[in-house]
């Protein structure tokens, strides 16, 4: 049952028919695993957090930078500190019924199923192939849903996995580009707005996926080019030979997935 300050607190969100007062029970009983405190995860980990979401588990190795906050508005104030820790502090600030797991450390092949399995719903805020991979492979294998995004620029796109559901991320895309074919927001630039952009969607598909309600992400990407106000859904299909949600899908994660080209061979 919520107490009346959380009635007062989430009140206009109650309002809403999709939401409502047992709604707002199931999103306080939630537990969200945000992979990345940057550009994606700083959006994502405020309006989680702001819906109330009550537990916020957030994994991020790097510390805050004075290049990351005209983006990574949560950290104001922290240069220097781990971004898990100081997105914790912002969290802990704006709503004291979200508990925050820290994880000051990046996910390996090593330790992101353990990490991943404590979660509902898990959202890849990270910025590698390497990465966006390694969260893929562990969430299938841990049948834990994720919301996938990338931002570049004023562009950015978007899905959302349910595991042996729908298509998953290799099913997209197999393996990485070729090193160096694609450039880095430290390359190519990024602006805040973008990041937003994307970040706020994973938060919404990850309350829809709590709420069991609305229309998802799934089977299709949406790519956006918010400068040109360019908006294409992308048709994503399961792959039967999958090599992670397929028929004959890998069994374990192992390091030597994750690095150049992300791929897996056949054993």
């Amino acid at each position: 049952m919520l107490n009346r300050e959380q009635v007062k607190r989430y009140g206009r969100q109650i309002l809403i028919p999709e939401i409502g007062g047992r709604g707002q029970e199931k999103l306080l009983k939630a537990k969200v695993l945000v992979v990345g405190a940057g550009g994606l995860g700083s959006p994502a980990i405020e309006f989680l957090a702001a819906a109330g979401v009550g537990r916020i588990g957030i994994a991020d190795g790097d510390e805050v930078d004075i290049t990351n906050l005209h983006r990574q508005t949560i950290h104001a104030g922290n240069l220097g500190v781990n971004k898990a820790e100081s997105a914790a502090s912002f969290v802990e600030k704006l709503n004291p019924d979200v508990e925050v797991d820290v994880y000051p450390f990046h996910l390996t092949a090593e330790n992101a199923r353990e990490v991943i399995s404590k979660y509902d719903v898990v959202l890849d805020c990270t910025d590698s192939f390497s990465s966006r991979f390694l969260i893929n492979d562990a969430c299938v294998l841990e049948s834990k849903p994720f919301v996938h995004a990338a931002v570049l620029r004023f562009e950015g796109q978007i899905m959302t996995v349910i595991p042996h559901e729908t298509a998953c991320y290799r099913c997209f895309l197999p393996e990485a580009p070729p090193p160096g074919s694609v450039p880095s927001c430290r390359e190519a630039g990024i602006i805040g707005t973008t990041t937003a952009f994307f970040g706020v969607l994973q938060a919404n598909e990850a309350i829809k996926l709590i709420l069991g309600t609305g229309e998802l992400f799934t089977n299709r990407l949406l790519y956006a080019d918010i400068l040109h106000n360019d908006f294409n859904f992308i048709e994503v299909k399961k792959q039967e030979k999958c090599r992670v949600c397929g028929e004959s899908g890998i069994e374990e994660l192992r390091s030597d997935y994750y690095v150049e080209t992300c791929r897996i061979e056949a054993d």
